[in-house]
């Protein structure tokens, strides 16, 4: 059964007689603002002696008002905007990008309308690609998996909610590889290793994960080191990172949990500068700021939804990283297992 909606009454006193009706009820609403006072009268949901008033009303002491329950904001929708977009793979079922660091993938509940309506991965993809599934909801059309906003790589989008649904149990049942790419601070000693440690939210700071916890939920992720560099800013190792399960921040906050975050996440212990080791001495030579995170989506391969071929897609390392690990050693080119991973 529906909650009945709040009924409040009022009673003009003699002061407030000649006053207008919204600016009566934003001073006596104490805990609803002005622009959902003027949402509340739009929506007929204020009366005064029985009949439905206006913002305008000039009001009369002792006259009765009755607001009706609390205004209802219309529901937001994403709208199509032109970004440029780098689609890797598109037919008629789905699409895969290359999302850009620095880009949302769709918008979040907390901001204003027009923040929440403006420059993300769905608004972009609602221009170039029309039509999307509706079962993420009209703020998220054909969202089956998110990248965080400072990491870069492969998303897969549905088209329809057929593929929606079948890409999305896919996901849940770990039938999709998930590769990344990520340089993480200091040297990891083992070529490769597994984490295997539940995530949950920080109880303190609630934008951070923890893996130190009861009760997170089941997270895996496998590491090999591709290079591990040594130079006049001290040691770094390049990881591909094969994740398992998709939980917020997974990567990021497996790596910090082994002592050694991705480089550029200042939100799990990353530098926020770094310097060159003889600089912290002498305070000389220049200082290497990576404004996000250093981690790339760089693989996904899956069953199509519909046809059930492998897709196996690829994104090379972005050249925003490539310059930045360039600029941390002046080593000779990588092995050609490295190269591989990077063109």
């Amino acid at each position: 059964m529906a909650d009945e909606p709040q009924l409040r009454q009022l009673r003009v006193p003699e002061e407030a007689n000649g006053q207008r009706l919204d600016l009566f009820l934003a001073q006596h609403l104490g805990e609803v603002s002005r622009s959902r006072v003027q949402m509340l009268l739009e929506q007929g949901g204020v009366l005064i002696e029985g009949k439905q008033a206006k913002a305008s009303r000039k009001l009369r002491s002792g006259e009765s008002i009755s607001v009706l329950g609390d205004p209802q904001p219309p529901p937001l929708r994403a709208m199509a905007e032109a970004i440029p977009l780098e689609l890797v793979y598109e037919d008629g079922d789905l699409a895969v990008v290359n999302k850009p660091a620095g880009m949302m993938v769709h918008a979040g509940s907390g901001a204003t309308d027009d923040a929440r309506n403006r420059g993300t991965l769905v608004n972009a993809l609602l221009h170039h690609l029309r039509e999307l599934s509706s079962s993420g909801g009209p703020l998220r059309p054909g969202i089956v998996h998110r990248l965080d906003k400072q990491t870069s790589g492969l998303i897969v989008v549905a088209k329809n909610d057929a593929a929606h649904s079948r890409l999305a149990s896919m996901f849940s049942r770990r039938q999709v590889r998930k590769l990344y790419l990520a340089l993480v601070q200091g040297e990891l000693a083992q070529d490769r290793g597994t984490v295997n440690a539940a995530i949950s939210r920080d109880a303190v700071r609630r934008t951070r994960m923890t893996t130190r916890r009861e009760g997170g939920r089941s997270a895996v992720s496998h590491w090999d080191v591709l290079r591990r560099i040594h130079g006049p800013y001290g040691s770094f190792t390049l990881l591909s990172v094969r994740i398992e399960t998709g939980r917020t921040h997974q990567i990021r906050v497996h790596m910090a949990s082994l002592g050694h975050p991705v480089v550029g996440d200042t939100l799990y212990g990353a530098s926020t500068a770094i310097v060159p080791l003889e600089g912290l001495k002498q305070g000389r030579g220049p200082r290497l700021v990576l404004p996000r995170n250093f981690l790339h989506a760089a693989e996904l391969e899956f069953a199509h939804p519909t046809t059930g071929e492998r897709l196996s897609l690829v994104s090379h390392l972005p050249a925003d990283l490539k310059d930045f690990m360039a600029q941390l050693t002046p080593s000779p080119a990588a092995p050609q297992a490295d190269r591989n991973a990077l063109e």
